[in-house]
């Protein structure tokens, strides 16, 4: 897809009618690598089909390159690699998520691609559980919560722990 003919992308499937209740939050999940993760819907700009990026040098791995989105410089992570998960080639469900992470410098955009988006999920608070003690890594401080959603687990994912080195650099305006 050419950079004029990028557009929004919609799930596969319309998620279901959400429900507003005291103490719920909303996710917007995505697939990548078989598992299912969470972001607030708040935090979410939009999510785009996947296009070319330009690449910039001495980047870390996990940094694919930088994308202009409405005049806007942004630089586009791949979350597999940023998880430390093997890359895998993308296809036509593969999306860039487009966030807002809030940094010691104020709020900047980035952009996640993952492997397909899945579901919007009305998350009450009592249903998120801490991430469990799996080893004293600082990787790990990015999965704020999991969920147990329809049977099944969702990591949460902390936006702003996990994009901060890649948008912190003052290389970047953002």
């Amino acid at each position: 897809m050419g950079a004029s003919h990028a557009q929004a992308v919609e799930p596969a499937r319309s998620p279901a009618p959400l429900t507003e209740t005291s103490g719920s939050s909303q996710f917007v999940t995505f697939i990548c690598a078989g598992e299912e993760f969470g972001v607030e819907i708040l935090r979410v700009q939009e999510i785009r089909g996947w296009d070319r990026v330009t690449p910039v040098p001495y980047s870390p791995a996990y940094v694919l390159g930088i994308m202009n989105l409405r005049g806007v410089i942004v630089p586009i992570i791949d979350l597999r690699s940023r998880l430390n998960i093997e890359r895998a080639a993308y296809g036509a469900s593969t999306v860039v998520i487009v966030v807002r992470v809030r940094s010691r410098t104020g709020e900047k955009t980035a952009g996640l691609v993952v492997d397909a988006v899945s579901e919007v999920y009305s998350v009450a608070g009592a249903a998120i559980t801490p991430t469990p003690a799996l080893g004293n890594t600082a990787e790990r401080a990015c999965v704020s919560g999991v969920a147990a959603v329809e049977g099944k687990l969702i990591l949460l994912l902390d936006i702003d722990a996990l994009l901060e080195a890649c948008v912190e650099s003052e290389d970047h305006p953002t």
